[in-house]
């Protein structure tokens, strides 16, 4: 069994690495990051365009700064209508140039750097195309969740949930929807915006700075992957366990009980002639009275007029035991000749019957010899019959 143990040690750690080398893999792999500053290293092409008041009748300004390492914007809001306001939209393109829905159902959060001049409070919001309501190209119609955040002379880093974002009323009261229906879709996207509100400076020259702009998610079939891989590793490794567990087992009995076959002859073996006396006498007392739960060194040195010492060098010379061991010895090999061939006898019967009265010791005592439970003993030769 020490062998089998090796190998189920080393073949445990073994396997345990590779589980967190692909763990580590997978867990890597699955968090999903798009860069889409600087514009030339985005993987989903876009173009940046201007918006403003001014198809309601408004006054206000937007200048974009071309500039394909960071989104520089400057703008100046007059109050001239309700709701002025003026934004910078980035709109998905494919491969050549022309717009496109991009898939962005991967995403869960949105990240950036800004810094603002004045201070300023301002909205990043997504189109969401609806297919019970949105018309394809007409934007308006498109649901547009949306959060706020605010921004100052100082460089600071923003990160918002993309799937917490809130969809202004505003679009439920235009095409009669109702208000607690604000889930949206990210699989159709055409443009995300970042945008003035209500609270940005008015009648005065803001700028605003954008850099580092990421959109990061999970890809959840690497993660899946790896349970797969986790499930069928660890249960085929369980599987190989317990059979080779098995196995192992019955060869570590059979060789037991061979090694153990000059002790279940201990009968003739009481019976044969030895040229010592003292032997003779040690040998057949305890063959004779092994059963006996009393039985103990000092009635052995009574009865048959051998001292102590004495008992312990001749059965350590003749067997390679002392008393207690030699005594233990004969005890749990006649219990598992016993176990082996009285199928329907219960163990405390097969504990008492060899000199045990405490069954709970004669189970831990058994466990030792035999590297398992007097049942599980049990279970093994009735096995080893059927094979």
């Amino acid at each position: 069994m020490h062998e089998f143990y090796k190998r189920t040690l080393l073949g445990f750690l073994c396997l345990l690495s590779l589980s967190v080398v692909v763990g580590y893999a997978c867990f890597k792999r699955s968090h999903v990051e798009v860069a889409l500053l600087p514009a030339a290293q985005s993987a989903i092409p876009w173009n940046l365009r201007a918006a403003s008041d001014l198809p309601q009748g408004g006054r206000s300004t937007v200048q974009i700064h071309d500039d394909r390492q960071r989104l520089r914007v400057d703008f100046h809001i007059l109050k001239s209508v309700d709701y002025p306001f003026a934004a910078a939209e980035l709109f998905f393109e494919d491969g050549k140039g022309k717009p496109v829905h991009a898939d962005l159902s991967h995403y869960t959060s949105v990240s950036f750097l800004v810094k603002c001049s004045p201070l300023n409070t301002l909205t990043f919001s997504i189109s969401t195309f609806d297919p019970r309501v949105s018309r394809r190209g007409e934007l308006l119609s498109y649901r547009t969740p949306a959060a706020f955040f605010s921004c100052s002379g100082k460089p600071s880093r923003v990160e918002l949930d993309l799937t917490r974002l809130e969809i202004p009323q505003w679009w439920f009261d235009m095409f009669k929807q109702d208000l607690s229906q604000q889930a949206y879709r990210l699989d159709q996207v055409p443009k995300i915006t970042f945008g003035s509100t209500f609270q940005s400076p008015k009648n005065t020259d803001s700028s605003v700075d954008i850099g580092e702009l990421v959109l990061n998610g999970r890809d959840y079939r690497y993660l899946v992957l790896l349970g797969v891989f986790l499930l069928v590793c660890w249960g085929g490794f369980a599987i190989w366990f317990f059979r080779q567990h098995t196995r192992a087992l019955i060869a570590d009995v059979k060789e037991k009980l061979r090694k153990d076959m000059p002790l279940v002859a201990y009968q003739q073996l009481s019976m044969e002639p030895h040229r010592d006396r003292e032997k003779s006498a040690i040998l057949e007392f305890i063959a004779v009275h092994y059963a006996d739960a009393e039985l103990d060194l000092e009635r052995v040195v009574v009865q048959t007029g051998v001292n102590r010492n004495k008992v312990n060098e001749i059965l350590k010379s003749e067997l390679g035991f002392t008393f207690s061991s030699y005594l233990n010895k004969l005890r749990l090999t006649e219990a598992a000749r016993l176990l082996a061939e009285k199928d329907k006898a219960a163990v405390a019967e097969i504990a008492y019957s060899v000199g045990y009265s405490n069954v709970s010791y004669f189970n831990k005592l058994f466990k030792e010899e035999y590297g398992c439970t007097p049942k599980a003993f049990r279970s093994v030769c009735d096995g080893q019959g059927a094979g």
